[in-house]
């Protein structure tokens, strides 16, 4: 047996790596050590290698129990190109092959056996296994195991009752996704011992994560408008149906070369396509949930999903396909709250009514074994109605079924019942947690890294999904709100209260009649929430029967709080494309109307409105901002028809407050009175003063003091740029600051999400904050 001191030779010499990734070589060593290990590590960090090395480290042959047969496949096919001796057994394969693998097993001449979990419950297959010693068991895509997990299977939930004849040999877990509950549940399952675990990283920092509310309707367009670049591509489209695969497969290879995937094609069609797509002559594979799994396809810049999967956990192992060779890539999710009714079908579907379950209790027995079939049609059950139900009961230990198909009670404790019930609930929240984190108006990627409990990541801003960097959204644009839409947002902000309120009684607040849309009134909270005026959280609470509720709570920032009604300041909007009715229905188009002071501009007037236009995209750019940020056009437009000569006068166009005269008003003046050439030279303005002094800090609480203090400063600078807060610092770079208490200038800078430029720009007046509460 190789020592771990020689694991990296060892790697060298079989995988012709020159060193281990990140976090690859602790698990090795602990594997080769002969420990339990639970790994959990992101899609394309290495997680196959931690097991493959280890394995041949310790001579002999592991087993690997593996859910999907293209994933064996897969795996089984690269370790055979290196050399390796690989055997695997499934379905796929003729008995007479199967048959020879186990021969090769027993004779001690295969290193890897890749098997399905189902075929533990062949008779006779664990104690073929257990007449040699294994070196390894490696269990991939181990949160099937668990029934809190996202993908849960029976045959999985049953394997720990197997491996117990094939101990001591250690076992490793392996999965890209799961939660700290379902990381307790495989432990649990398995009966894993002094198990080693490794959990690491969630966050991906070369995927930009975007989510669009859109009708069904609406999708299929949409799709074929942003892969028509082909810096897109290549590119996988999750569709939710066989039918909507299909559909929108043959669509899009008019443009470009497209295949659908699903387990509706014949073996050989999905062999194809995923060749082909590997090799790259299909470019779009628009695929229902099964495929990627395991395909080691590193430059994937796009992954679609054309409606929200039934979890986050799905959500996130199925993004994890896109840019795994590390270049920037994205993945797009298109939903609407329809998406969550054709989940709740499907679950009732998968999880029979319980006395339907309980019907099928009493028809089985301890002592006589009976074929599932004969079970059914002694119940006088259709298959659709029976197989779900089986399923569910062998999930939970009630019944036990074998490889021929013969059914029998295990045990007759009703508290399983409960279990069942659990269960369900438990289903149910994941697929409110899916609406939920679309819905969410905070950084995408920290919101699926606090969703996995990773503590060790800091919780940071990504800065550049579509709440960090509206401006580089693909499936949506943003513009700035009209007269009407600024106040309904302040009448908003003035309804939330210092308590706050749930979204639904907020709207009712703001439009008691409820004549606003649901979308435009959640887009208008969407955007006080992006500019850093609220903050949108999940809560909960018990209702009359007992079960826990969740709603959104929308709560007043200190930003907020401190907001005296003057101009809204970074404030966005999104802009879709078209809209959708609360019945999923597309709208008719509105006519585009023409304001009655609309009035056309001379050659002249044009001219100028030119010139202002390019010097507010230079400003725009180096701000990183939509040009609109600056001022909107509606503003421009004013502006040209007033011809301001001086500050002054600038200050008596509508739209242009204190905080932009005094920062671009010399600018803007000069660009209008002389033609001056466009600049965008920051300068350090003098500091607005505030009417309202802030409220005093409590001496008990020096963080929050600290905190507090340089989010009115952030507030203060902003208002003096005409810029949202939240552009000057990100609240994970204000907590950073707090925690670090950088004291110059070069310390803040080394923080991240400070940089160098704003640290020169910013850094000596926050370092003043700062060091005012060491």
């Amino acid at each position: 047996m190789t020592k771990p001191t020689e694991l990296a030779s060892l790697l060298h010499q079989t995988f012709g790596f020159a060193e281990f990734r990140a976090n690859q070589e602790a698990v090795c060593v602990a594997a080769v050590e002969g420990k339990d290990v639970l790994l959990v590590m992101p899609t394309g960090a290495g997680k196959s290698l931690c097991y493959q090395l280890p394995a041949i480290a310790r001579g002999g042959t592991a087993l690997v129990i593996s859910p999907l047969i293209a994933l064996i496949d897969d795996q089984a096919a690269k370790m055979s190109a290196l050399g390796l001796k690989v055997g695997r057994i499934h379905s796929g394969l003729s008995r007479e092959e199967s048959r020879q693998v186990c021969r090769d097993y027993l004779d001690g001449t295969l290193q890897f056996l890749f098997i399905a979990p189902e075929r533990m419950r062949v008779p006779g297959f664990a104690a073929m296994l257990a007449k040699r010693k294994l070196s390894l068991i490696a269990i991939d895509e181990a949160h099937c195991i668990s029934q809190w997990g996202h993908d849960f299977r029976p045959d999985y939930r049953t394997l720990g009752q197997h491996l117990q004849a094939l101990r001591p040999t250690p076992v490793m877990a392996l999965t890209a996704t799961a939660t700290t509950e379902v990381q307790r549940d495989i432990v649990l399952q398995l009966g894993l011992q002094g198990v080693a675990k490794f959990i690491h990283g969630f966050r991906r920092t070369n995927l930009a994560v975007e989510v669009i509310e859109l009708s069904k309707p609406e999708r299929h367009a949409k799709v074929r408008e942003m892969l028509l670049n082909p810096e897109r591509r290549p590119a996988i489209v999750y569709a939710p149906s066989r039918k909507d695969a299909d559909a929108m497969a043959s669509a899009l290879a008019v443009e470009f070369p497209a295949a659908a995937y699903h387990a509706g094609l014949d073996a050989g069609t999905r062999e194809r396509v995923q060749k082909e797509f590997l090799a790259g002559r299909i470019e779009v594979v628009v695929a229902t949930v099964a495929f990627g799994m395991g395909i080691d396809k590193a430059d994937v810049r796009t992954v679609i999903h054309t409606a929200a999967p039934s979890s986050v956990e799905s959500f996130y192992q199925e993004i994890g396909r896109a840019g795994r060779d590390g270049k920037p890539s994205r993945s797009i999710l298109m939903y609407s709250f329809l998406d969550r009714k054709t989940h709740e079908f499907f679950l009732e579907r998968d999880y029979p009514p319980l006395d339907t379950l309980s019907k099928i209790e009493r028809g089985l027995s301890r002592e006589n074994e009976i074929h599932a079939d004969d079970l059914r049609v002694k119940l006088k059950m259709s298959m659709d109605e029976f197989a779900p139900a089986m399923d569910r009961l062998v999930a939970q230990g009630v019944a036990s079924l074998d490889y021929s198909g013969n059914v029998a009670l295990i045990g007759e404790d009703s508290s399983w019942r409960k279990g069942y019930e659990a269960q369900v609930n438990f289903r149910r929240s994941q697929m409110d947690r899916m609406m939920q984190f679309a819905a969410g108006s905070t950084c995408r990627m920290t919101s699926l890294i606090l969703h996995f409990g990773d503590a060790a990541d800091g919780a940071r801003a990504c800065g550049v999904c579509d709440v960090c960097a509206p401006e580089a959204a693909l499936a949506q644009g943003f513009r700035a709100p009209d007269e009407a839409e600024e106040r309904e947002m302040g009448r908003l902000l003035r309804c939330v209260g210092e308590r706050g309120m749930s979204m639904r009684k907020l709207q009712e607040a703001v439009d008691p009649r409820m004549q606003m849309d649901r979308r435009d009134f959640e887009a208008m909270v969407d955007a006080l929430a992006r500019a850093g005026y609220v903050s949108v959280d999940e809560a909960e609470f018990r209702g009359a029967d007992g079960k826990d509720i969740r709603y959104r709570k929308v709560t007043l920032t200190h930003e907020g709080r401190e907001w005296e009604g003057e101009d809204l300041v970074g404030v966005v909007l999104r802009s879709v494309v078209s809209k959708a009715s609360k019945s999923g229905k597309a709208s008719p188009k509105k006519k585009a109307s023409v304001k009655p002071d609309a009035v056309a501009l001379s050659p002249s007037e044009e001219k100028v409105a030119d010139r202002l236009r390019e010097w507010r995209k230079g400003v725009a750019k180096e701000l990183s901002q939509p040009a609109f940020c600056v001022f909107p056009d509606r503003v421009l437009a004013e502006i040209v028809r007033d011809m301001p000569a001086t500050n002054a006068d600038l200050l008596q166009v509508k739209g242009m407050g204190v905080a932009k005269v005094e920062r671009w008003g010399a600018a803007i003046c000069g660009v209008i009175n002389n033609g001056a050439a466009p600049s965008v030279e920051r300068k350090v303005m003098p500091r607005v003063v505030v009417a309202q002094a802030p409220r005093p800090l409590a001496a008990t609480a020096p963080v929050d003091n600290l905190e507090k203090e340089l989010k009115i400063w952030r507030m203060r600078r902003a208002k003096e740029e005409g810029v949202a807060p939240f552009l000057l610092l990100t609240e994970d770079a204000v907590r950073r600051i707090v925690m670090e208490k950088p004291s110059n200038v070069d310390a803040l800078g080394e923080i991240d999400g400070i940089g160098k430029p704003r640290a020169e720009k910013y850094g000596a007046a926050i370092c003043e904050i700062v060091t005012g509460h060491i």
